[in-house]
């Protein structure tokens, strides 16, 4: 059974359509790279799947159950199911990263104060970040550890399904490979399934298994190879412009 499974979905935002007639299936331990242009839908397609936005059109499935009936009820049925970093973290600004990583757990589970901490001082070091990361506030972090810090807080449940929203952009290029290094072990280690909306080239090259492009309201599925000979003029710009051209050499030198 696919984790997600999506027939003749339709995606709009106001009066603008951005996804038409899409349908694909998200298979147990595989990677999927969601990209395309800027405003093309990608985050809303994320969105979409777990209920934020409704769908125009179409069925979502996830784990066999259909989305969107329920409304918010949804969002905390499969809140143990699932976890999702959005951009930046999406942090609580007034909450220390331990109290941030213990939100889903108050929400959905009945523990005391003491395990609550220690699961939160599992998910931080999960995660690769330091012990006293545990009593800083986001402020106090940097770009990379609020990105780790929302990844821990995502991972709080155990979840199968993770769903990213460009966990690489604004990284540096240090910092962005180390993240996708720790995407790619934690999906391993804990059996995950992974929905990543990105723009990095890098990031499709190192971790996707197959990679969904929004073009044109169309979505276009393949593995690198496949959109590589895809003759669409986004694509082809996208994946063999200078920057795709760039990536794939680092990935072929790497291998």
């Amino acid at each position: 059974m696919p984790v997600v499974r999506v027939r003749g979905l339709a995606t709009r935002i106001g009066g603008r359509m951005l996804l038409r007639d899409a349908s694909f299936d998200l298979h147990p331990g595989e990677v999927l790279g969601v990209v395309g242009a800027s405003g093309s839908g990608k985050s809303v397609l994320l969105r979409t799947i777990i209920g934020l936005v409704p769908a125009a059109a179409g069925v979502v499935e996830v784990f066999g159950e259909e989305m969107g009936r329920s409304g918010h009820a949804d969002l905390r049925r499969f809140g143990t199911r699932w976890g999702v970093l959005f951009q930046d973290g999406a942090l609580f600004s007034s909450l220390s990263v331990a109290e941030n990583i213990m939100v889903p757990l108050r929400e959905q589970l009945d523990l005391s104060p003491v395990l609550m901490r220690e699961i939160a001082a599992l998910k931080i070091a999960l995660v690769g970040l330091p012990p006293d990361t545990a009593e800083k506030f986001p402020a106090a972090l940097s770009g990379g550890m609020r990105k780790r810090a929302g990844l821990a807080r995502a991972l709080a449940l155990d979840p199968k399904l993770l769903l990213l929203d460009e966990p690489t952009a604004g990284l540096d290029p240090i910092a962005a490979s180390d993240f996708d290094r720790l995407v790619r072990d934690l999906k391993e280690s804990l059996g995950l399934t992974v929905f990543m909306v990105t723009h990095d080239l890098d990031s499709l090259i190192a971790i996707c298994d197959r990679i969904a492009v929004i073009v044109d309201e169309r979505l276009v599925i393949g593995t690198l190879a496949e959109l590589v000979g895809n003759p669409y003029p986004w694509i082809q710009a996208y994946f063999r412009g200078p920057r795709g051209r760039a990536a794939q050499i680092a990935e072929a030198a790497n291998g």
